[in-house]
């Protein structure tokens, strides 16, 4: 069983997003017996909140369930439970970097999303609470996801 966790800011807009669109793909492909994913958020702002209402609208629009999910902030222990950390932006990636054990060996592969959309020229997702534009995000993660699942296909057969 491999394990993805996506993080964000807050964890209401890209992460959890990502986490039900990432889990609608693998229910689709008959993965979600060999993958779990979840979200998380490298501040606190809104520990124990739903996704934001942006972010619900698009899923809702989409068909994609999030019921249950809740804000959580990184911890410690996601090094070591999870197989690959994917951080929607730069400094998702340096904040998520801080949390990681100095002396111990991490688990978990962390890398940027848009690692994984190279021609897409972007180096980060944008941060739809923000600027507002979830169909932009959507369409990001969605392309995004279809990767991963290719990537971590590849390196169960590798």
């Amino acid at each position: 069983m491999k394990k993805v966790l996506f993080v964000c800011l807050g964890n209401i807009c890209r992460s959890p997003m990502a986490e039900a669109a990432f889990r609608h793909l693998l229910e689709r492909e008959g993965w979600s017996d060999k993958i779990t994913v979840d979200s998380a958020g490298t501040g606190d702002w809104h520990l124990g909140k739903p996704p934001h209402e942006g972010t619900r609208k698009l899923l809702d629009h989409h068909g994609i369930g999030y019921s249950g999910m809740l804000a959580r902030q990184v911890c410690e222990r996601d090094f070591f439970s999870f197989d690959y950390i994917v951080c929607m932006d730069s400094q998702n990636q340096l904040d998520v970097m801080k949390w990681l054990p100095k002396q111990i060996t991490k688990k978990a592969e962390v890398f940027k999303f848009m690692d994984l959309l190279p021609e897409r020229g972007f180096a980060d997702v944008p941060d739809p609470y923000y600027s507002g534009n979830f169909e932009e995000v959507y369409e990001l993660v969605e392309a995004g996801c279809l990767r991963l699942l290719e990537k971590i296909k590849a390196d169960l057969s590798s």
